[in-house]
């Protein structure tokens, strides 16, 4: 069974997000609709925050930033990324077993 803010396709994590930035903290939010909510301190200013985000989820999926990909989004709250090779999941993502 797969949460409807992500899909895997072989090896890589398709993650749909809803960002929040200028937030208190940087921590994962609850699932909205077919996104899940991040929060992130930095501002929402020429793509800092996009880039903060993608050193976010380098971290949170143990893989380097060129291992995530944004497919869409990069200026707007809603994005859509693809993590190449996940070396570790958060226990919300179920791991791909095919």
């Amino acid at each position: 069974m797969t949460a409807s803010f992500y899909s895997w396709d072989h090896d890589v994590l398709n993650i749909r997000v809803l960002v929040s930035a200028g937030a208190r903290t940087n921590l994962w939010g609850k699932v909205k609709g077919d996104q899940i909510k991040i929060s992130v301190m930095t501002a929402p200013e020429n793509g800092k925050a996009t880039a903060f985000l993608i050193d976010f989820l380098a971290k949170s999926f143990n893989v380097s930033k060129k291992s995530v990909e944004l497919v869409s989004g990069e200026f707007i709250p809603h994005k859509q990324f693809r993590i190449h090779q996940p070396k570790q999941l958060p226990s919300f993502i179920q791991p791909n077993n095919t």
